[in-house]
């Protein structure tokens, strides 16, 4: 069997994926290599949403859910970051701990929301790690009973495994 010829369309689609991969390689060496260079703490803090936006523009263009992911998780910790140690901080008068948890799980729904753009499609999974990582955010910003009920949830969720594990079991004989 000899392989498939590849049509201009294939050719061209991955020479605009190299194109972009090459651009994005040498924006985030500049982005890094400039944080390193500067010493300007504000600039510091431009460093993950620059990277951030590089991932995320890179995934949008190439049409990549292998390159939305990162930008997403980073745009989340960027996010978290910028809440907790820039300009408004002083302002935040509840845990930042907290706070950088729920500004986390944003960067999470963020995938999701960005995955229809891509060749995969949309793409649910990002909401279960960035919805549990949410809800431990609001609880630790909450304290107190939001806690206790997380204590529970942590007690119930291996039920809730070994339910459907069963579930799972029976269906095979059935």
């Amino acid at each position: 069997m000899s392989a498939p010829v590849p049509t201009p369309n294939h050719r061209a689609a991955k020479d605009r994926d190299a194109l972009v991969v090459g651009i994005v390689l040498i924006a985030v060496g500049l982005v890094v290599f400039v944080g390193q260079v500067v010493d300007l703490p504000d600039l510091k803090l431009l460093i993950l949403p620059a990277l951030a936006a590089i991932f995320l523009i890179a995934g949008l263009l190439t049409r990549e859910i292998g390159l939305v992911i990162p930008g997403g998780i980073l745009a989340g910790i960027a996010l978290g970051i910028g809440l907790i140690a820039g300009p408004s901080a002083p302002v935040l008068d509840v845990d930042q701990g907290g706070v950088f948890l729920v500004a986390f799980s944003v960067g999470w729904a963020l995938i999701t929301l960005l995955s229809p753009f891509t060749r995969q499609g949309f793409q649910w999974w990002p909401l279960i790690p960035g919805g549990i990582i949410g809800l431990v955010g609001l609880a630790v910003v909450q304290g107190g009973a939001a806690l206790s009920a997380l204590e529970i949830i942590g007690y119930l969720w291996p039920l809730v495994l070994i339910g459907v594990g069963i579930v799972v079991l029976l269906r095979r004989r059935a």
